[in-house]
This record gives structure tokens, sequence and C-alpha cells, in this order.
């Protein structure tokens, strides 16, 4: 059902979650400090809820947000700011209504459950973007992405990569950086669930198809490409279908912790998009992945943000009221396998501080590589009331652990790494930070080898930008 009852209380970056966002643009940022570097010349975009409230009812979860994307330009010509709400079929539908019509990941459809079976489920189009040469993708795994232009960021419209055939098309595709094939999934669900898989070239048209049988109806909304391989790790998250069906609950109510399933290890070799290896662990919860690369000795490794089980969707749940409680920590851990058996060689936890959106180079993805960075909770917070507060670098090769000091109140979100354009060697990260004091969104750019010193440059963007979940970065 959707939730109208508001917060007694409300944490200091409630702001940017409960207030609906304000497009704007194109326009130039206003600098604060610093200057633009002069090697940083390319395009961020990011993608999150930009509105979680339709005619004074609040949304079931903050993964029902409709989406909205930023854009940042850097030119010789300087920078370019531009905010835009994603024009889906049923934004539109709910903006002329002035309420709610739709189902959702946490949401009915009003009205009596024998009317509900009219309404479809809503693409909000919200949690991640990929950059095409010609388009941009905003990302949602329930359904197809929809295209926008590069500059302005219109919307286009639904778009099927000419052969996604209607299906689900994940929010974390994998780019190779030496072919530009793009790699990715969905999940589709008959009695029990199907991963799809999907090899793009670089245009982004699909040239391959994979299947792959699930146990019975799991989430999985992301993987990790390691050398030859793509890696799914299947947490025991499964989905009881028939009050989803039967219109009496949601799909986020009808999730289930099932641990005695365990965690399961799919490999697959991506030349083919066939099955390498399945194996069963130790049950966890994962998100997100950083990245994973083949050893010397044939084995994989790979980089994932770790959760002792499913509490982390009852947070991000709370995050929509601007108010949480629930106690959800992940912490980065490294996994080794030997890709053919499918047996773990190890398996260890390299960072205990609460974390999330691992991220590597561009150029590195798939490959093994010495930094991940991340978002990372303050040392001096409470884990269950706060948004990250600043954003790291772990150092496999040194085990030490850069975090930026962005001061108390100010909220980042996933770091992006920027090759600079002159100096391929060197490069920048970008995070787009909500500063609760000044109720204001900035755009900063660290120099990737010192995050420990001042950010070289602080943008200020015309209105607050919410807190989302995933960007990328596109050269120049």
């Amino acid at each position: 059902m959707v939730t109208t009852a508001k917060p007694t209380q409300t944490a200091a970056w409630s702001n940017a979650v409960l207030q609906p966002a304000t497009e704007f643009g194109p326009v130039p940022p206003t600098v604060l400090a610093g200057a633009v570097p002069l090697g940083l010349r390319g395009s961020l975009y990011r993608n999150g809820p930009a509105t979680l409230e339709r005619g004074g009812q609040r949304v079931g979860h903050w993964f029902d947000g409709d989406g909205g994307i930023l854009g940042l330009h850097f030119t010789d010509a300087g920078a370019t700011g531009v905010y835009r709400y994603i024009q889906t079929a049923g934004y539109r539908a709910e903006k002329q209504a002035g309420t709610f019509l739709y189902s959702g990941y946490a949401m009915m459809p009003p009205g009596h459950w024998w009317e509900r079976f009219n309404k479809g489920l809503k693409n909000v189009a919200n949690t991640s973007v990929i950059a095409l040469p010609d388009k941009l993708l905003a990302l949602w795994e329930g359904g197809l992405p929809h295209a926008l232009t590069l500059d302005t960021l219109d919307t286009l419209g639904l778009d099927d990569l000419g052969g996604l055939d209607g299906a689900a098309y994940s929010a974390h595709p994998k780019r190779d950086p030496k072919t530009g094939d793009i790699f990715n999934f969905g999940v589709s669900f008959g009695q029990n669930g199907t991963l799809n898989l999907y090899r793009s070239d670089a245009s982004g048209k699909v040239r391959q198809h994979g299947k792959v049988p699930l146990r019975g109806l799991p989430i999985i909304h992301d993987c990790v490409m390691a050398g030859q391989y793509l890696i799914f790790c299947v947490s025991p998250v499964r989905l009881k279908a028939l009050p989803v069906l039967a219109m009496l609950k949601s799909y986020c109510d009808s999730l289930t912790w099932q641990p005695e399933q365990g965690t399961e290890i799919i490999v697959v070799d991506r030349s083919t998009l066939e099955v390498v290896s399945r194996s069963e662990v130790e049950p966890w919860y994962q998100w997100h992945f950083g990245n994973g690369g083949e050893l010397a000795d044939g084995s994989i490794a790979f980089d994932f943000v770790r959760y002792a089980d499913f509490q982390t969707n009852q947070f991000l749940k709370e995050v929509a009221t601007g108010q949480t409680e629930t106690l959800a920590k992940g912490t980065l851990w490294r996994l080794r396998l030997e890709p053919k058996s499918g047996t773990v060689l190890e398996l260890e936890e390299v960072v205990d501080r609460g974390c999330e959106f691992p991220t590597v180079q561009p150029a590195q993805v798939g490959e093994p590589s010495r930094y991940t960075y991340l978002s990372l909770h303050r040392s001096d917070v409470v884990l269950q009331h706060e948004l990250f507060g600043t954003i790291a670098r772990f150092d496999y090769q040194t085990g030490t652990l850069t975090e930026a000091d962005l001061g108390t109140g100010h909220y980042p979100s996933e770091p992006i790494y920027a090759p600079d354009v002159h100096h391929p060697e060197q490069g920048w990260l970008l995070t787009v930070v909500y500063s609760a004091s000044v109720d204001r969104s900035e755009a900063w750019i660290f120099d990737s080898d010192r995050l420990e010193d001042e950010p070289v440059c602080k943008l200020a963007l015309p209105h607050v930008v919410p807190p989302g979940f995933h960007g990328t970065w596109k050269k120049g």
C-alpha cells in the first residue's frame, strides 16, 4: 500500500529526498572553489528517483520514485548542467492524473483488488545509465531501457536495442574496454526464473542471446566481468509469486529471505554465453560488485559489498520517508574462485567499514585492478540514521583505505572515475554532494590519487538533485 504517514523525525539528508526535484538547464553551474581541470573533458550522467510523492501520497519504497537524469558536460567552452525527468508513459499519465495509478516495486494500484488487474507495472527508469555513441540509456531492471538525447536529455522513448523483444534489461551492463562489447542480463519469471543474457556491440545493438535456468524466483541485481567470464552470485532471496499474481501484495512485500538455500555462484563464458560452472556457498546478500579479473594461475577474483541478510531492502524502503531505523551494514569482500569447478579458493573481508557502490576505472573493467572506489560511512556516524558521508579508495596492493574528508552534513553520490584526456595515467573522481546546511547540491571533483586533499573544484547546481543510485562517464 502507499505510505502516507510522515516520519516523526528526519535526518539532515531528508530534504534532498523528500522534496521533488526541479528540472534545470542547460545552464553553467556556479564555481564555488577551484577550477575544472583542463584534462576533464566529457560528460557525467547520473540517474535516481526524482520524486517520491504524488498528490500528497508517498511511494512505498525508494526504488519506486520516477527517474530523473543529471548531465554535467565539460568542454573547452566551459561546464554546463542539465536535469530532466524521464518522460516515461507512467510518469506522464500519473502527472496528468495527479495521483499514483500503477503497481511498482513496493506499490499496489489504487482501488479494490479486482480493479488492480488492469493496471500494469510502471517502468520508473530510475536506476542507472549507459552512454552509447548516439544516445543515453536510462536503465531499470524490470523492463526495457529508455533512450534520451546525450546533450539536453530529452526522452526519445523505450528502446529494445534491436533484439530485447520486450524482455527486462538490467541496470548493470558491463562494457569490454577493448572491444566496446556490452554484456548485460535480465531475469524473467515463469514457474522458475530464467536468466537472460545479452551481448551487444558498441552501438548497443543486441547481437547474441543466452539463457540460464534458475532455481525458484530469485532477484539478481548485478553481475561482474572477470576476464572471459561473467559471474552471478544468486543470493537466497526468493519471490512468492502467488500473492503478486493475485494482486494481493507488492513484489517487495512478497520477497523472502531463505538462508538455507545458500548463495549460488554461476560462472558464464562470455564468448558463448553458456554456463561453465554452478556451485553453492554460504548465504549472503549483495546488490553490487566492484570489479573482477582473471589471475595468472587461471583463477578469477572479484570484489563485492556483502550483507549478512536482506535487511538492506528494509533500510532502503525507509530512506523514502526521510527517517531510517534498520541496521543494514554492507562491507567490501573479495572472493577468488576456480571458474571451471566453481570452487571457492579464498573469501575475505577487505574493508570493514559500512560502504556501497564500488566502482573502478572504465579502462580496467574485467581486468585485475589495483583500486576500488567506494561510497563510505563516516567513522563518527550511527549507521542506522545516515546515508554515506564520504568517498574512499581501497588499494589492494597496500591494503590501505584513503578517504576524503567532506565534512559533517555532506552526502556524496557514488564516485565516478573520469580519465584525463591529456594524461591517460591520471584521472579525476567526480561525486554529486548534497550539502545539508545550505540545502544545495554540488559537484565535487577530486584528483583520484589525492582524495585526502581538498577537491580541485566545487560546482554549485541550480537546484537540489535528489540522492540517486548510479552514474557513468562519457569521454568527450
